[in-house]
C-alpha cells in the first residue's frame, strides 16, 4: 500500500508539472531605448539632447530659469569735443565684454551736448560723440550692426546746482543694456549644491 500511495503521489506531481502552460512572454509596447543618450527614454523624450544633469519634466524637457543683468555707459566729454577721455575707457571695455556675453543684445548710444551754441551744431556734436563710443565698441569686437547711435543735441540738459555744472553733466553719451539668458536647472547630487 505504501508503494501505491507513493506511486500515485509521484504521478500526480508529474501530471501537474506537465499540465502547467508555458509562462507568458512579456510584449514590450513602449520604446524604452534612449537613442540620444540624454538619460530620458524615447517614449518620454519630447526634447532631444537634454543636458544629462538637467531636471526634466514628464515630457523629458529640461527646466529653465531666466537670469538677466544690466550694464550702463555714461561718458562725459569736454566742451566742444568728441574725444573720449581716457578715464572712461574701462567703462567702454566693460560694455563690450557685456555685449560679448549676451550676443543677442543690441545697444543704442544716446549722445547729448550742453545748451551752448547753435542747436544744429550741438546735434552734430552729440552724434559725433555717440559715434566715437560706437567705434570704440567696434574696436573691442562688437559687431557694428548691434550698435545704434542717436544725437539729441542740447534738447535734454541735466539739471544741476548752477549753469556750469549743468553744462558739464550735459556733455554726455549714455546707454543702458539688459542682457538675459535661460539657464538649465541642474539636478542635485551628493556632490553638488543647487544654486537656484
Amino acid at each position: 500500500m505504501k508503494y501505491i500511495v507513493i506511486g500515485l503521489f509521484a504521478l500526480s506531481l508529474f501530471g501537474c508539472s506537465l499540465s502547467v502552460p508555458q509562462p507568458p512572454i512579456a510584449k514590450q509596447t513602449k520604446n524604452l531605448f534612449d537613442n540620444d543618450s540624454d538619460g530620458v527614454i524615447n517614449q518620454r523624450d519630447h526634447c532631444p539632447k537634454t543636458p544629462l544633469d538637467a531636471v526634466v519634466n514628464n515630457d523629458g524637457c529640461p527646466t529653465y530659469v531666466d537670469s538677466s543683468e544690466e550694464n550702463k555707459i555714461h561718458v562725459l566729454f569736454a566742451n566742444d569735443s568728441s574725444a573720449i577721455p581716457e578715464s572712461y575707457m574701462k567703462n567702454i571695455k566693460d560694455m563690450s565684454g557685456f555685449l560679448t556675453k549676451y550676443p543677442k543684445t543690441h545697444i543704442e548710444l544716446k549722445g547729448y551736448a550742453s545748451p551752448v551754441g547753435q542747436a544744429a551744431y550741438n546735434i552734430a556734436l552729440s552724434e559725433r560723440r555717440a559715434n566715437e563710443i560706437r567705434q570704440a565698441l567696434i574696436n573691442d569686437g562688437v559687431t557694428p550692426s548691434r550698435i545704434k547711435t542717436v544725437g539729441f543735441g542740447d534738447s535734454d540738459p541735466v539739471k544741476a546746482y548752477d549753469v556750469e555744472e549743468s553744462n558739464t553733466l550735459s556733455r554726455r553719451v549714455i546707454a543702458q543694456v539688459i542682457g538675459s539668458q535661460e539657464n538649465v536647472v541642474k539636478e542635485w547630487t551628493v556632490y553638488t549644491v543647487r544654486e537656484n
